[in-house]
């Protein structure tokens, strides 16, 4: 039987507070620009023969789009000019041949994602072209998981067509809404009809998956708009959906100042906005994976979380744990077994270090035993519910209650309320702490504090 999450509306308005997403530990403010190529190239020569998965994850950052979303905080550009975008693939195909001589060639591809921007703002063509050229320089593994964001305004049935030619199964679509006001107010005007077209025509390709994103909390959204677009998603029955909460952070993001502070609801109405969705979204079936994911229950992140191999990386939740993910692109993240690293955000610079044959890492963070520590015992907590202290003590050679003794204090304040459940053992979060797990993690992080950083709230 799967586990009900209830929403206590005013144990999270007691809760809600700024803090990271933790799809990584330390977290990208506590990145430094000491760690360059050299250190990647370093650490992915060694990776090669010390890893236990020799599996590998890659991400294609694709950063146009055709129009700006206004609360978009991806890293992306708004560009129509086809000969900038065809350099850029030309520089991505470089990155990716820098790279590939550092790596294995036995090594396979279990998992391949291409985010952005848009990644069908590229025509079929180049689609095509560069997924072949992908598959040129890596294996992918029979039983990969192959998967690209799509945007339904802009698709075409060759659009899918040429993804699922190259092997992708599993597609992602941003929705937000299907309210006309809020989607004026947020300049992402997407028709039903057009969301409907692209799921059917994916459906009819064979794609094994497909997610909607949507987002509570928007300008000029309602308990009523919100409930009327939950409907919608169920009827068209994605296999998995992401419920963003809307992060107004004007002074960070700043396109998100055309979004007027008066549009938006307070947080007690989005607090209701989200105890409306995850009853809807469980009344339907869908399973909460955590934070703001659900699945079916058939789906391979619900039984993932079912037998505790559930992960998470900077793609969000992930049933690939333990494995390289090799990101490509302007601003993509690399992840290796102890380092993080991060390419040039600007295109100027990202293409002058691939002039100069150089992969294009601008800054980054190795993480010291502590670190990999907590980045385990985070995972565990964001991933299981649940932590094991005795098998973190055996793996890490530590007494976990010496070592984690003020986190564990303010953990047990949070089981007076019913969050987790702690004894001598073990860390149980309750179904109703899964809803606050980031406040959770956030215990035992080590560097909280030490930037100015503006995060989401965690609820």
């Amino acid at each position: 039987m799967e586990i009900k999450i209830p929403v206590d509306v005013d144990l999270l308005l007691k809760y809600s507070k700024s803090g990271p997403r933790y799809t990584s530990y330390p977290t990208a403010p506590h990145f430094h620009d000491g760690i360059g190529a050299e250190e990647y190239i370093r650490h992915l020569i060694q990776d090669n023969t010390t890893i236990m998965n020799r599996n590998l994850s890659l991400y294609f950052h694709i950063p146009f789009c055709d129009t700006l979303c206004y609360f978009c905080g991806c890293h992306m550009t708004v560009s129509n000019n086809q000969k900038r975008i065809g350099q850029y693939l030309d520089y991505l195909e470089k990155e990716v041949d820098l790279t590939k001589n550092l790596i294995d060639p036995d090594r396979q591809v279990i998992q391949l994602h291409w985010g952005g921007g848009t990644p069908t703002h590229l025509s079929p063509e180049q689609i095509r072209t560069l997924g072949e050229f992908i598959r040129s320089r890596f294996e992918l593994h029979p039983d990969a998981e192959i998967s690209a964001e799509i945007d339904p305004r802009e698709l075409t049935f060759d659009h899918l067509e040429a993804l699922n030619e190259i092997g992708f199964n599993r597609v992602s679509m941003g929705v937000q809404t299907f309210d006309p006001t809020v989607q004026r107010a947020i300049n992402r005007i997407q028709p039903e009809s057009v969301t409907r077209q692209a799921f059917e025509w994916s459906r009819s390709l064979g794609f094994s998956s497909q997610n909607i994103d949507l987002m509570y909390g928007l300008p000029h959204q309602t308990i009523s708009t919100l409930e009327n677009t939950l409907n919608t998603v169920i009827d068209i029955d994605p296999n998995r959906i992401a419920l963003f909460n809307y992060a107004h952070l004007p002074h960070v993001i700043r396109h998100q100042k055309l979004i007027k502070d008066e549009w938006l609801p307070d947080t007690p109405l989005k607090l209701q906005m989200l105890k409306l969705s995850i009853e809807k979204l469980q009344e339907a079936g869908y399973v909460f994976i955590g934070m703001d994911h659900f699945a079916k229950p058939d789906d391979e992140l619900t039984l993932a979380l079912k037998d505790r191999t559930l992960y998470r990386n900077f793609q969000g939740y992930s049933t690939h744990a333990g494995i390289n993910l090799l990101a490509f692109g302007v601003s993509s993240i690399s992840m290796l077994s102890d380092l993080y690293v991060q390419n040039h955000k600007k295109f100027v610079d990202y293409y002058q270090a691939l002039d100069q044959n150089q992969l294009p890492a601008m800054r980054g963070v190795a993480l010291s035993p502590d670190d990999q520590l907590r980045r385990d015992v985070i995972n565990r907590l964001m991933c299981h519910f649940y932590l094991d202290k005795k098998l973190i003590e055996s793996e890490y050679q530590i007494h976990f209650d010496e070592h984690f003794y003020a986190p564990l204090q303010r953990i047990d304040k949070m089981q007076d309320d019913g969050l987790v459940i702690h004894d001598s053992d073990q860390i149980t979060i309750t179904p109703a702490g899964r809803l606050l797990i980031r406040n959770i993690a956030m215990e035992f992080d080590a560097y909280l504090g030490q930037t100015t950083h503006s995060y989401s709230r965690t609820i």
